[in-house]
């Protein structure tokens, strides 16, 4: 017993360094994907919290009331929020609004209608974020090119051009993938958290009485004093928040740990640190409210500065363009969206995927707001409402998670996360004040997605209704077939089906028409439960309806990719015979037409049309051999 006692310490003592090394490893990559973008809000949070807009000046007693009402976001809606609650909610070790709406509305207790609003709402939720991932690239990469300015002011007609030529060449490289560059992006970003730490403990130590605004008693005089002009304030001091969503998201990417330690440890003293030193600056210099960041730090250090926030800016876009991939394909899977067309740019990293739909997309949308705003002030107007909008989502959903999973009861749920959407709600009415200057672009976009979302999700149940009407079960359709009449080519057809019990279409028009049935049927269901991965041995399930026809159906996370080929190879063992060379996969390719009798509203089915016409082909979807693949079409009236 003793022998077997030491020898299992000392195997758990090998162990420790290991899993040490690994958590270190994976907190250093969660610095460049995850924090990339509240870590760059330095850049401009303090200029835009007494622009033109605020009305305020750089008085202590009004900087002392910025610094206080920064630092309590950052702990409260950032730490306490979403690092300590929010990142308990996770749907399988997945984070993010999908994984969160999924995780919710599978709920066995809830009834349609409440499923219906969680759903919307989810919805609404993922719209907004879309409107963010067009904003942080833009407001981003612009602040960081305006530190030129201060270095020297003649550059300042270069700066949008510069802007949008980082930014071009940004979107420009997604194809080929940042399996290269990713390794760089940890280093890098804790390079620009020690920088953002060493500037503003600088400052700090010659303005020390700048750490007053560590009490919240300096945020309530401040709303004492100065009332609606706080309010509006707000709006500004939501900016140093931005990117807090990104913890959550990115959760099933490092796991809850390393993004915890990483905020903790090094990203939130940063902040702060970097946040206190551009007071301290302005008590001393309040000229330095031009550029208060770009101002700490001397002379000769201006231009690598400005390399070096580039850089960080271009990481932060980076985890944003991934993430806007990473939701499309969730979208599609989840049926909100149409299908997309999606390339993987890594061998190894399953998630590293490229979208070439979204990502010109976004490319577009970011470059129009950079020549519409042409500076980061111009853009802050508009940065905000999407983010908060998207908070406010998320603590409704995680309430309900409290209340129904974890079990706390009505009181604490209210006293928590009531809490938590009081404060979120509060930031989204300081942003709507920013509505008439830019604060309608990211609603506009959020709510042309959202309509989108819900009629794709809206036509793709009235086309099932349609389909389900002349369906022909598939019992019924094998006790009818003569095989007198009816030609059985040797190999294997792999007809795609969304319905267990009926037969496809396409297979009914090959009956039909060439009165063809191959020796081997596989009827194909692809399936996408609410759950972000499915285990190897879950991943097929097989009916055999005799006569040589099988029902599959296959089963995929919402965060996978199908490759249907490769998960039916395994199937012969389990007598489903599936020859690569001798295998021909039959999909049906749909046209929609208006009905006499339409199942949506006039403007959802024209909506619905439009993105039936763009959606990607199914055989690119589901991985099939273009060789292998045969359409044959089908009109259907809703």
């Amino acid at each position: 017993m003793q022998t077997q006692y030491r020898r299992a310490m000392s195997v758990a003592a090998l162990a420790q360094p290991a899993d040490r090394k690994r958590t270190a490893g994976l907190t250093l990559a969660a610095l460049g994907v995850v924090f990339g973008d509240i870590g760059t809000s330095p850049l401009y949070t303090m200029k835009e919290c007494f622009s033109e807009f605020t009305g305020l000046k750089p008085v202590p007693q009004d900087v002392l009331g910025i610094l206080s009402l920064i630092t309590w976001a950052l702990i409260v809606i950032v730490t306490l929020k979403y690092v300590l609650v929010v990142m308990r909610a996770d749907n399988r070790g997945e984070g993010g609004i999908l994984a969160l709406m999924a995780l919710v509305s599978r709920r066995t207790e809830l009834g349609p209608r409440r499923r219906t609003f969680y759903l919307i709402i989810g919805i609404a939720g993922a719209a907004l974020f879309y409107g963010d991932c067009l904003l942080t690239p833009a407001i981003s990469v612009l602040s960081a090119v305006e530190g030129l300015e201060i270095a020297a002011p003649a550059l300042e007609p270069l700066v949008v051009p510069l802007a949008l030529g980082v930014i071009v060449g940004l979107f420009a490289v997604q194809r080929i993938g940042t399996a290269g560059v990713g390794r760089w992006f940890g280093p890098i970003t804790l390079v620009w958290f020690v920088v953002l730490l060493a500037l503003g403990l600088h400052q700090i130590v010659q303005a020390p009485q700048i750490l007053q605004a560590l009490s919240p008693h300096h945020a309530v005089l401040f709303f004492a004093h100065h009332g609606v002009v706080a309010f509006v304030a707000l709006g500004a001091v939501t900016l140093a928040v931005t990117g807090a969503e990104a913890l959550y998201a990115d959760m099933g990417h490092f796991g809850a740990k390393p993004i915890r330690m990483a905020w903790l440890g090094i990203v939130l003293p940063a902040l702060l640190a970097n946040y206190y030193g551009q007071g301290a600056l302005l008590l001393a210099d309040p000229s330095a409210l031009e550029n208060p960041f770009f101002r700490l730090a001397p002379s000769w250090m201006l231009y690598p500065l400005v390399a070096l926030a580039t850089a960080a800016t271009v990481i932060a876009s980076q985890a944003t363009i991934s993430g806007a991939f990473s939701m499309a394909q969730q979208a599609a899977l989840l049926g909100l969206s149409p299908r997309v067309r999606i390339l993987h740019t890594s061998a190894s990293a399953l998630g590293q995927i490229y979208v070439p739909a979204v990502n010109w997309l976004q490319l577009a949308g970011v470059v129009a707001l950079v020549l519409a705003f042409k500076s980061s002030s111009n853009l802050a107007a508009a940065y905000g409402i999407a983010v908060t909008g998207t908070m406010l989502v998320t603590s409704v959903l995680v309430g309900v998670m409290a209340l129904r999973a974890w079990k706390w009861g009505w009181k604490l749920t209210l006293a928590v996360m009531g809490s938590f959407i009081v404060i979120d709600f509060t930031l989204v009415s300081a942003n709507m004040v920013k509505f008439m200057l830019g604060g309608w672009v990211p609603l506009a976009l959020a709510l042309l997605i959202f309509a989108a979302m819900w009629t794709w999700l809206k036509g793709r149940m009235a086309v099932a209704a349609r389909e389900k009407e002349g369906a022909l079960p598939m019992d019924a359709l094998l006790q009818s077939i003569n095989p007198a009449r009816v030609h059985r080519p040797q190999g294997t057809a792999v007809y795609l089906t969304a319905f267990s019990g009926n037969a496809p279409n396409c297979l009914l028009h090959n009956l039909k028409h060439n009165e063809v049935l191959h020796e081997q049927v596989v009827l194909l269901t692809v399936q996408v439960p609410e759950e972000p991965y499915v285990p190897p041995n879950a991943r097929a399930l097989v009916t055999h309806l005799g006569k040589g026809v099988h029902h599959v159906v296959l089963r995929y996370g919402f965060m996978e990719q199908p490759d249907v080929p490769r998960d039916l190879l395994p199937l012969a063992d389990r007598g489903v015979p599936v020859d690569p060379m001798r295998t021909s996969y039959f999909v049906g390719r749909s046209s929609f037409v208006a009905a006499e009798r339409p199942l949506l509203p006039r403007w959802q089915e024209k909506l619905f049309l439009v993105l039936a016409r763009i959606a990607a082909n199914a055989g690119d979807f589901f991985g099939l051999p273009a060789n292998r693949v045969v359409e044959l079409g089908s009109r259907i009236e809703i």
